[in-house]
C-alpha cells in the first residue's frame, strides 16, 4: 500500500469530467475498468521505492518501474515496454538574484516521469518547483481536451515544460544583457569567476534541454495506440517551440564566450596597466636611491664631498631627475 503522503492527487476522468470524491489509487482504477471508459491520472511527489511498489502492481507495471520512479535520470528518456509508455523529462526554473554579478545560482533542474497506459496516466516529480496542481486545475476546465485520453495529460505535461523552458531562456537572456553592459562598463567588478558561473548554470540548462529532443521527436514520429494522431499533431508544435529553445540556448553559450574572452582580455588589459604603474615607480624609486646608495659609501674621495653645497647639490639633482622621470612616464601614459 502507497502511502498517502506520497500522492499528491488521484482523480477519475470520465468522458471528461472529473467523478466527485476522494479515492485511492486501487479503487480509482477498478472503477474505470467496471466502466471500460474514462482514466486515472495519479501524481506523486518523490516517492520512495517500497512505497511505488503496490501501487506499480495495481497499474501492471515491470518491477523496473520502481527503480525508474525514485531515481533520477541524467537526460530526458522515452521507452515503450508492452502496453506502458514511460517519459523522463528534466524541469527548470529560473532562480531570482539581485543582480547575475552575485548570484550562486541561476538555474534549478528537476524531473517528472511519466508512466502511460491505456487507462491510466502516472507523473512522478522531483523537484519543488515542478508542481502539476496548476495545469490539473486547467485541463479539468477543458474537458473536451481530457475526453482524449491520459495521451492529453502527456501532451499537456511536455508543453508546460518546454514553454517554461521558454519562461527560463527569457530570464536568462535579460540575465546575460545585464551582465553584457557591466563587463564593458568603466571600472566594473565582473570578473571571469562571474562568468564562468553563468556559462556553467547555461550549460546545465542545455543538458535539460536538448536530449529531450530526441524521445519528443521519437514520440511524434512513433505509432502507438497509446498516443491517437490528434495528441500526436499537438506534440509536433511542442517539438516546435524545444528547437526554438534549443537554438536560444545556442546563442547564450556563443555569446557567453565571446563575453568570456573579452573578460578576459579586460583582466589581463588591467594587468598590463598596473604592472605599467608598478614598474615606473620602481624606475623613479631607483633614482633617489642609487644616489644615496653611492654617497652613502665609505670613501674619502668622493666628488663635492667637502663641500658645503654638496648635500643640496646632490638632493636637488636627485629630485630633479625623479621630476624628469616621472614627467616622461606620465606623458607616455604609463602613470
Amino acid at each position: 500500500m502507497i502511502e498517502p503522503a506520497t500522492v499528491v492527487d488521484c482523480g477519475v476522468y470520465v468522458a471528461g469530467k472529473r467523478l466527485p470524491g476522494e479515492w485511492t489509487h486501487a479503487d480509482a482504477l477498478a472503477e474505470v475498468r467496471a466502466r471500460g471508459e474514462g482514466f486515472v491520472w495519479i501524481g506523486l511527489f518523490e516517492p520512495r521505492k517500497h512505497q511505488f511498489h503496490g501501487l506499480a502492481r495495481t497499474c501492471g507495471l515491470r518491477d523496473q518501474a520502481a527503480d525508474d520512479a525514485v531515481r533520477r535520470h541524467r537526460r530526458p528518456t522515452l521507452d515503450h515496454r508492452d502496453d506502458t509508455l514511460f517519459m523522463a523529462m528534466k524541469t527548470v526554473c529560473h532562480v531570482e538574484n539581485e543582480s547575475p554579478e552575485t548570484a550562486n545560482e541561476i538555474v534549478l533542474t528537476g524531473e517528472i516521469m511519466a508512466f502511460l497506459g491505456k487507462d491510466f496516466i502516472l507523473t512522478v516529480r522531483h523537484g519543488r518547483h515542478s508542481s502539476l496542481h496548476g495545469l490539473r486545475t486547467e485541463l479539468e476546465a477543458e474537458p473536451e481536451r481530457l475526453q482524449t485520453g491520459p495521451a492529453a495529460v502527456l501532451h499537456a505535461i511536455a508543453d508546460r515544460v518546454v514553454d517554461e523552458y521558454l519562461a527560463v531562456t527569457d530570464a536568462c537572456e535579460a540575465d546575460i544583457d545585464l551582465m553584457e553592459s557591466l563587463v564593458f562598463a568603466p571600472r566594473s567588478s565582473v570578473g571571469a569567476e562571474q562568468m564562468y558561473l553563468m556559462r556553467r548554470e547555461i550549460l546545465e540548462l542545455r543538458r535539460a534541454v536538448t536530449p529531450l529532443s530526441t524521445p519528443l521527436h521519437r514520440l511524434v514520429e512513433g505509432s502507438t495506440p497509446l498516443v491517437p494522431d490528434q495528441v500526436r499533431s499537438y506534440l509536433r508544435d511542442v517539438e516546435d517551440h524545444l528547437t526554438t529553445v534549443s537554438e536560444r540556448i545556442a546563442r547564450f553559450d556563443e555569446l557567453l564566450t565571446s563575453l568570456l574572452s573579452a573578460t578576459v582580455a579586460k583582466v589581463t588589459l588591467q594587468l598590463n596597466s598596473d604592472m605599467r604603474k608598478i614598474s615606473s615607480w620602481v624606475a623613479i624609486v631607483a633614482v633617489p636611491t642609487m644616489g644615496v646608495g653611492v654617497y652613502g659609501m665609505n670613501f674619502d674621495h668622493m666628488p663635492e664631498l667637502r663641500w658645503t653645497y654638496g648635500r643640496p647639490l646632490v638632493l636637488g639633482v636627485l629630485l630633479v631627475a625623479c621630476l624628469v622621470l616621472y614627467w616622461l612616464l606620465k606623458r607616455n601614459k604609463w602613470l
